[in-house]
């Protein structure tokens, strides 16, 4: 006597795809977060090496200028072109013969990485005005223009960098 094989349905039963969904949304839950802190770990880095450049090309200026910063309104062209001695002609070409031989210590004008202020590059007198960096000629500092709220993943507000 010949037994019949009992008949199967292939694919798969409600079960096995509820648990590859539960399975999914757990790596999903702990990949997605991970990957975030990553961008914005990259963006607070960003910023600290921003600030970096900023900072260190202002200092070249003020030891190559006679121990004085730019004034606010000239800080663009005295990082990004070349000066004279006293550093109040600026060109965005070297001129041995015009004494513009200074400079320049940046190439662009890095944008603000983090914050509300995002993308901008401006130079601004206080923190909240329409701008990317706030500067002081007074004693040559260069912060980021964030509002006290904006902090890292560590709690340190991106002004205080």
């Amino acid at each position: 006597m010949v037994r019949a094989l009992p008949y199967r349905r292939s694919g798969f039963s409600l079960i096995e795809l509820v648990i590859v969904v539960v399975i999914i949304g757990i790596l999903a839950a702990v990949v997605i977060p991970r990957m975030s802190r990553g961008a914005s770990a990259a963006a607070e880095s960003s910023l600290a090496a921003n600030l970096v450049t900023l900072r260190g090309g202002l200092e070249l200026f003020y030891t190559e200028h006679g121990n004085t910063y730019p004034e606010l309104s000239k800080i663009n062209e005295a990082l990004s072109q070349f000066s004279n001695e006293t550093g109040d002609k600026f060109n965005p070409t070297k001129s041995v013969s015009d004494g513009i031989v200074y400079g320049p210590y940046v190439r662009t004008m890095p944008a603000l990485p983090v914050g509300a202020n995002k993308g901008k590059t401006a130079f601004v007198a206080s923190l909240g005005n329409d701008g990317g960096w706030v500067y002081s000629a007074t004693n040559g500092t260069i912060t980021a223009n964030c509002a006290d709220n904006e902090v890292d993943g560590r709690g340190v507000r991106f002004n205080t960098y």
